[in-house]
């Protein structure tokens, strides 16, 4: 078997209308979808973050599910300074200060916030190459 990535997450949100809220309106970054009988969804261009209502998951779920236990990674296509600039005109916190990180290809810089859950969200650009 060949895997050629992730098509999707679960997130176990406390409140899901305020998880769509940050990321599809606070930062602008996610689409909301509907789909399979209400079950909402965030899309990023090609991945997306299901959202299971905390302690009302769909089946299957994982073993323990509990908001706020994820840590992810977002890729971005705009360079870090206007993605912190974007952030903090919201009126997020950013955890911590961008930085270079090293992703699945290579360098990238990047800034971490926390969602309503506590979810910590990276967002990476992968540099260009020299």
């Amino acid at each position: 078997m060949h895997v050629t990535g992730i098509d999707h997450l679960v997130l176990y949100a406390t409140d899901v209308e305020r998880t769509c809220e940050f990321y599809a309106e606070t930062l602008d970054v996610a689409t909301v979808e509907t789909f399979a009988g209400g079950r909402v969804a965030l899309s990023f261009g090609t991945t997306k973050l299901n959202l299971h209502p905390a302690g009302d998951e769909y089946e299957p779920h994982a073993a323990d599910p509990a908001p706020g236990s994820a840590d992810f990674c977002l890729v971005v296509d705009e360079p870090i300074r206007a993605v912190v600039e974007r952030i903090e005109s919201a009126g997020v916190s950013v955890v911590e200060a961008p930085g270079t990180r090293t992703g699945a290809r290579g360098e990238m810089a990047s800034v971490y916030v926390r969602d309503p859950d506590g979810n910590l969200v990276e967002f990476a650009h992968y540099r260009e190459p020299e």
